[in-house]
């Protein structure tokens, strides 16, 4: 091996299982799963705003398959005579190789057109612990959404997301809880069409035990997580319940996790299935359909370095999507309150997503467990700004609702989920201006100084990495752009 592959080992934390009958035969070890990211990237700066919204997702779509195609056919070729299993990515130009000895993962590390290679490890989320449900109190708007303003953008705007299209790769969701259903895009409220508004990255175990099977058609929820974070961005059982900060948008999902277990290749694809959404059994490229993607997508999740994630796995990815004008919202993560623990991907991404802190609504106090910044990637203040995160009442599956031990970044990234629809369908004139959004969200926010600082920077001062730009609140955000 040469010591460019030797790196690369290094780097993934990955080790070769040797297989042995009566002696070492060295040549038979392989890797699990690699990921391969070819030199060539698609060119899309010139894709603007000015374009129609369907123009832009087309643009970015037929760009990535194009470079990814020309880049990958030699590649691609040679894996077939190594008889090696692989999979193709368009969205950063990867090809996921399994069962790769050392001497072809030596050859692949040394071609021209590789960039470089990183692992595919399994990674184990710390989902929130949960507690039993609670299924009677509180009825009515949640204190969460009170103080983070959506009640009042209902009240005074009366805008609720309608027209928007809000996305989540997370555990799943339980797609007929009577808080979700009516607000799912694949429900025409006779029928379900699940084609274009549910995928499924899980189409075998990587290590978890899920209850619901895998390579599912229908949508499903092996741990509460996802039905719970979509509960928070649209949840509205039409009684009693309000949970969801925009209840007028409509929503659809990706399974990332095998019972709390996923890949970079799993949320990839994910990504990937957002940006041009295509039909179970359907082809990723010739029954895609980038009008049917989402305007903001939530991420309730992280890939830690310390599980093999080396970060530089969905940059391309993000990228793509921001090019599309589709909003990435990221929770910043749970590893607080240290300095410079906003560590993974993607919410370290600073440039390419709004990372979001967990406050405690009930005292405007910071959670005690959300990371806070520098971003570890690009040195960059994070989280950028702070919603409710702590005890947060939500839908978990078999038509229930929970509220103690729903504690995380993970339930405050899906409040900024539901700004963003709010804000987009009180003035669709700003539907992919991701920058602009930003901007608006950070300059409205509430801000929070705090006795911490981090990166050199005071935490008496606004914005700080603590609380980034402050608490984010949507009736601010939403009145500066209410057109009447």
């Amino acid at each position: 091996m040469t010591m460019k592959t030797l790196f690369i080992f290094a780097l993934t934390g990955l080790c070769f299982v040797s297989q042995l009958a009566g002696a070492r035969q060295p040549n038979q070890a392989q890797l699990p799963s690699v990921l391969i990211y070819m030199k060539e990237e698609a060119d899309l700066s010139k894709i603007g705003i000015s374009q129609s919204r369907n123009q832009r997702l087309r643009e970015v779509f037929e760009k990535l398959v194009a470079t990814a195609e020309k880049s990958q056919a030699s590649i691609k070729a040679w894996l077939q005579t190594e008889k090696i299993d692989f999979r193709s990515y368009y969205i950063n130009n990867m090809i996921v190789a399994d069962n790769v000895t050392p001497e072809q993962l030596d050859a692949i590390t040394n071609r021209d057109d590789v960039l470089h290679v990183l692992g595919n490890p399994s990674v184990h989320n710390r989902l929130p612990s949960t507690a039993a449900p609670s299924i009677g109190v509180p009825k009515g708007p949640g204190a969460n959404l009170i103080r983070f303003g959506a009640t009042k953008v209902w009240d005074e705007f009366k805008v609720f997301g309608e027209n928007i299209v809000v996305a989540g790769q997370d555990t799943g969701v339980d797609w007929d809880h009577k808080a979700l259903k009516t607000h799912y895009r694949g429900w025409d409220g006779k029928k379900a069409d699940h084609s274009y508004s549910w995928h499924d990255s899980i189409h075998k175990s990587i290590g978890g035990s899920s209850s619901c099977g895998y390579n599912l058609s229908v949508p499903c929820d092996d741990h509460d997580h996802g039905t719970h974070t979509m509960g928070t961005i649209v949840g509205d059982d039409g009684l009693e319940n309000q949970i969801g900060v925009a209840p007028g948008a409509k929503w659809m999902a990706c399974r990332n996790m095998d019972a709390g277990i996923g890949r970079p290749e799993t949320y990839i694809e994910c990504f990937q299935w957002f940006l041009a959404p295509w039909p179970q059994k359907g082809d990723p490229i010739k029954d895609a359909k980038p009008e049917m993607a989402p305007h903001v997508i939530n991420n309730s999740w992280g890939c830690p370095s310390k599980e093999g994630c080396k970060g530089g796995e969905f940059e391309r990815v993000l990228k793509a999507l921001r090019a599309a004008g589709i909003f990435v919202v990221a929770s910043a993560g749970n590893d607080g309150d240290g300095c410079s623990t906003v560590h993974e991907g993607p919410a370290f991404h600073s440039d390419l997503v709004m990372s979001v802190g967990a406050m405690n609504h009930r005292n405007d106090t910071i959670a005690s467990f959300s990371s806070r910044g520098p971003s570890t990637w690009d040195k960059q203040m994070g989280p950028h700004v702070t919603a409710p995160g702590v005890n947060v009442r939500s839908s978990v599956s078999g038509g229930s609702y929970a509220e103690f031990g729903w504690s995380g970044t993970s339930m405050a990234g899906p409040h900024v989920v539901g700004l963003i629809a709010l804000l987009w369908s009180a003035d669709p004139s700003f539907i992919g201006k991701i920058a602009e959004t930003e901007a608006l969200i950070k300059d409205r926010a509430e801000p929070k100084t705090s006795s911490q600082s981090c990166g050199g920077v005071s935490g008496s001062l606004s914005p700080n990495n603590t609380f980034g730009y402050g608490i984010a609140n949507a009736y601010e955000v939403v009145k500066t752009r209410w057109r009447r």
